[in-house]
């Protein structure tokens, strides 16, 4: 798919969902002037319940249940079997988001606490893109150029001048960790400010069951999420148009202005393997784009943007797979039965 096509899907979806949402917001008008009628004590009531949050190991998942909470989200209580989708054993979990119906398809260990990797860095794209100003120019700290030879990086160097723009491409399509401190710099000062906005972020979204503590998502073990947490943060995401670009790009040519003025080019593509021609949707199926995750702790994760050839949109997750080849099997496998309704094996795909 080229990059047009996906493009004019995205303005056909955007146009939809305004429709939509207008609709919505008549319609919880509506139910918030009943309520108010049943009585102020029980709206009192279920608003306390929203406050719940993770204890131990007893994630709340009746936060999600409340009319005023869930008017546009996708709410599942537990687990939710798709048939023609059979998750592999080890897989960590898996979920299927029906967004205008707002209705889980399928839901697969979607509360278990889970290592995130780098999905970690839809949260650091959102907050970027909410707080900064996306032509403002970054200057790179040594901080910020400071991993192993095995953790991913976009190639910025110490003293590089970027703009904010170019290093949320790198941090979405290429995964770049190196764009994902020099961004959390830029915003908060820190990595810890920065993981401490992300925090807040996820709690105002509901995603009760995370805790960040950097902006990349390398492992931690204080480092967590949940699928349907994840799914909480990406449709979040999903709603600001410029997002949803730079996740659909084919590539992109980061600008960098070293600390001696010499201006070179990076070009990054996305690391999801539909984007990068390396695997193919099931027929009927647009993916739009998405965010990759791996590390030996969280296994291969990725959560994607997705459409059938009506505009209907969808986000589909799957954490912990065991390697490429099997993450892009379930996830086709996935897509094929809650999506097209089809439960055929999916061809290998080449990674």
């Amino acid at each position: 798919m080229n990059q047009g096509i996906r493009r004019n899907a995205v303005r056909k979806r955007r146009r939809r969902r305004r429709q939509r949402r207008a609709a919505i917001l008549l319609i919880s008008l509506v139910v918030l002037v009943g309520a108010a009628l049943a009585g102020a004590l029980i709206i009192f009531d279920q608003t306390r319940n929203y406050t719940a949050s993770y204890e131990e190991e007893n994630y709340n998942t009746n936060i999600y249940q409340g009319k005023m909470f869930a008017a546009d989200l996708c709410v599942a209580p537990d687990e939710v079997d798709l048939e023609g989708f059979k998750p592999d054993t080890d897989l960590h979990a898996a979920g299927l988001f029906d967004l205008e119906a707002d209705s889980v398809l399928c839901g697969y260990k979607l509360y278990d606490r889970l290592y995130p990797a780098s999905t970690t860095k839809i949260m650091t794209a959102l907050i970027a893109l909410k707080y900064g100003n996306l032509d403002d120019e970054v200057t790179v700290s040594a901080n910020a150029t400071d991993f192993n030879w095995d953790e991913v990086t976009s190639g910025l160097r110490t003293g590089d001048k970027v703009t904010l723009h170019d290093l949320i491409c790198g941090l979405l399509l290429h995964s770049g960790n190196d764009c994902g401190t020099a961004i959390a710099e830029h915003i908060a000062g820190s990595e810890e400010a920065f993981a401490e906005m992300m925090n807040e972020e996820a709690a105002a979204l509901g995603a009760t069951g995370t805790h960040f503590v950097n902006p990349h998502g390398l492992h931690d073990e204080n480092h967590y999420t949940t699928a349907y947490d994840l799914y909480l943060i990406f449709n979040e995401c999903i709603k600001d148009e410029r997002f949803v670009e730079i996740i659909s790009m084919d590539s992109y040519e980061g600008t960098l202005t070293g600390a001696d003025g010499t201006v070179r080019k990076e070009t990054w593509t996305p690391t999801q393997a539909y984007g990068a021609g390396e695997a193919t949707e099931p027929e009927g199926i647009r993916v739009l784009g998405g965010k990759t995750g791996t590390t030996q702790q969280a296994g291969n994760c990725v959560i994607l943007y997705d459409e059938d050839l009506s505009d209907h949109p969808y986000i589909s997750v799957i954490m912990g797979a065991d390697g490429a080849t099997r993450l892009y099997d379930q996830m086709n496998m996935l897509m094929q039965a809650g999506i097209t309704g089809t439960a055929d094996q999916p061809s290998e795909q080449n990674q």
